[in-house]
Parts: C-alpha cells; structure tokens; sequence
C-alpha cells in the first residue's frame, strides 16, 4: 500500500545533510550507467502550465516522476515513487520542500567537488527560499567563517540575514549592492527569479566558484557573458537539460566563442573522470536546472524514513 507524505513529512524526515549523501550517490549512480534521467517536459496554457520529469535508480529499484503546476496564484509540486521491479506504487510525496532541499544539496555536491578546498568566504544573490538552502548546503560542504547577501528588497535582505545567521551559527550580513556581495567571495550563490545578468564576470575573484540556480529558462540568465568566457570549468547536471533550458549557456557560450563540449555533467566530475578545476586561480561554475533523479533519490530516502518512523497516511490505489 502506497504512503501519503506531506510538506511536513519531508521537512522531518529530509534532513540536509542526509539529501547531500544521496543526492551524491545520484550522481555516482549516473557516472556508473545505473540511472536514467528524463529531461523536464513542459506545457503552457494561458493561464498555467505544466512540467513533469522522471527518472530511475537501479540499485535501489525505484522509478519516479516530479509533476508540478505552475499559476499566478501558486507553485504545487508532486512526486510519485514507484517500485522498480514489480511496478507497484510507494508514494505521493508533496516536494516543495523537496524541491528546495535537493536543489541546495545538488549544488553543495557541486561546492564539495569544485571549489576550493579553503573556500571561505560566500556571496549570495538572492533572498528567497531557495537562497536559504543553498547557503545551508554551501555551509555543509565548506568551513564558511562569512556571508554577504543582496536582495533588492532591504527588510528581505534583513530577515535573510538575521534567520540564516541563527540557523547557521555563522556571521551573514547585508551587502548594499550585488557587486559588494559578488566581490570578496570565494563562494558565489544566484539564486533569483531575474530575467537578466545578476552576476558580472568583472566581480569574480580568480579561484570563485558559482552555482547559479535561479534562471531555467532559455530567454533568461544570471550570468554575464563575461562570467561565461572567464571561466575554466563549468560544469551542468544535464548537457541535454541544459541544451533546452539554460539561458546562462545557450547565449553565454556563442559569446564566448565556446562550444558545448566543453561543458561538463557534474556526474564525470563527481565520479573522477573529470576536473572540477584545474587551477586554484580557475573560477569554475555550476549551472544548475534540476533533475528529476535527484527528486528520485531525495524522495526515495523519505520513503524509506518514513517506513522505518511509521510517518505518512496510507493510500489504496492501482488495486492495493
């Protein structure tokens, strides 16, 4: 019998930490030819829109799919799990909160295996709920001592702070503008709902590392094409993914004069057959636009927690 489970299931059962070491195992998974991911799919309509993506984890026989639904009023995210083997169904899974914490964990991978090893210092642009599990996974995989953020809306930017700083028990202050977040960084977080470049090349020290996150779409970027040309590595969760959707490289890399094969899935780098740098002068990037075998991986964790807590409503359904 298939399991019910809320945001609030997945806000207990899914702790940080935990969706890091899974969602690395993902990329492990994918690196050995035992995983298969979907790219998102997509429907508009006038007043909505419809995305699903799936995927499958072999060795730990699961299927599943995200679907969610985008409108002017909200956001709702599902996942269903199925068994692998015998097709039965595990669970429906609500994965706002899912959404966020696999994304962040993703890109502390990307931060374990592509700054450097004395990164310190982060720089987030961005001030929403996906910004806070970004900085939370940053600050999983790296020795952080501070952190400055830019929102354009200052009690945001407050809040951000005061919050994150308590959570984290680390010092995060307001930047005044993007540059000044950008600038001293070692670590470079964009995370933002912006149309247009938020990060310039000419901010970035020699040896930064970015994860960009926010922007999926082809017509739009958060970085410049600057960012994109000084770049020594960058690196994707899916060249096919990123081919469609990642308006950051469609544009940046004609610009720079480069071409797809030298970007990177994060998987080769994570599974040694690629560099994450070269240098420790190299600004490397990761561009992220989410995948669904991470919602696989994070959501297959959650069932299995829940089992073992005895969490979740049961549901009948496909003849259980």
């Amino acid at each position: 019998m298939a399991l019910f489970l809320t945001e609030s299931d997945v806000l207990e059962l899914l702790p940080m930490e935990r969706a890091i070491e899974h969602i690395e195992s993902s990329f492990i998974a994918q690196h050995k030819g035992e995983a298969i991911n979907r790219a998102r799919e997509r429907i508009f309509l006038p007043h909505s829109s419809f995305h699903y993506m799936a995927a499958g984890l072999l060795q730990e026989n699961l299927l599943g799919m995200k679907v969610y639904t985008i409108t002017r009023a909200a956001w709702r995210f599902v996942v269903l799990l199925f068994d692998a083997a015998s097709g039965a169904p595990l669970a429906v899974l609500e994965a706002d909160h899912l959404g966020r914490i696999r994304t962040g964990a993703a890109s502390g991978v990307a931060t374990k295996f592509m700054a450097r090893p004395d990164a310190s210092r982060a720089g987030v642009i961005g001030t929403g709920r996906q910004a806070r599990t970004q900085l939370e996974a940053v600050a999983r995989v790296r020795k952080l001592t501070e952190a400055r953020v830019f929102g354009r809306d200052e009690k945001r930017r407050r809040d951000f702070c005061a919050e994150m700083s308590e959570r984290l028990g680390l010092t995060i202050e307001p930047a005044a503008s993007a540059e000044a977040a950008v600038g001293p960084a070692d670590i470079v977080i964009a995370a933002t709902t912006s149309s247009q470049p938020v990060i310039r090349g000419a901010w970035l020290r020699p040896g930064t590392h970015v994860n960009a996150i926010g922007a999926n779409m082809e017509d739009r970027r958060e970085l410049d094409d600057a960012t994109i040309s000084r770049a020594g590595v960058i690196a994707v969760d899916s060249r096919e993914q990123a081919r469609r959707e990642s308006g950051d490289l469609i544009q940046g890399l004609i610009s720079a004069n480069r071409g797809w094969e030298s970007v990177r899935e994060l998987h080769e780098i994570v599974g040694g057959s690629a560099r994450g740098r070269y240098s420790e002068e190299d600004i490397a990037i990761f561009k992220s636009n989410g995948i669904a075998l991470w919602d696989v991986a994070a959501a297959g964790y959650v069932y299995r927690q829940a089992i073992e807590q005895g969490r979740g409503r049961k549901l009948e359904v496909c003849g259980d």
